[in-house]
């Protein structure tokens, strides 16, 4: 099993500029939109919380560019859990253009810190990373840590 979850993209003509790169902004997107598809694929159970009342808030992102990508561009976005506590995650993204010829190579890196939260939006508190999502992340995991459990 792979040590990373991902997803795959191609770079549209809307996610690009007069000359061709793709604006940062939509690194920014895909580490959402992978993180999305890993709820639906691996804890669906959670996204019928996050209907009700689970809340996940983005604390921290970023990214860091190592080569331009343009359209057309395939990417595969990996993410990675790096850390668990009681009320928060943190992930990392390594975002891989798939050549065509079958080589790949890393052309950004991004971090993404979330925090889980109940209540309305006028009174959130945190909460504990929902069970499922725990048993589903281990796989994602750096290596077997105690007390990883929320």
């Amino acid at each position: 099993m792979a040590d990373h979850f991902e997803y795959r993209h191609v770079v549209g003509f809307e996610e690009t500029n007069l000359v061709g790169n793709v604006y940062y902004v939509n690194y920014l997107r895909w580490q959402g939109r992978c993180r999305e598809m890993f709820l639906r694929t691996h804890a669906p159970e959670v996204l019928a919380d996050i209907l009700a009342d689970l809340k996940l808030f983005t604390l921290k992102v970023d990214c860091e560019f190592f080569a331009e990508i343009g359209v057309f561009d395939e990417l595969s976005i990996r993410m990675r859990l790096t850390e668990i506590r009681q009320t928060q995650l943190e992930f990392t993204f390594d975002y891989v253009r798939l050549d065509p010829e079958g080589s790949e190579r890393l052309v950004a890196r991004g971090r993404q810190r979330v925090a889980f939260m109940r209540g309305p939006n006028t009174a959130t508190v945190p909460t504990p990373v929902p069970e499922p999502l725990v048993r589903a992340l281990e796989a994602y995991a750096p290596s077997p840590r105690p007390g990883w459990s929320a």
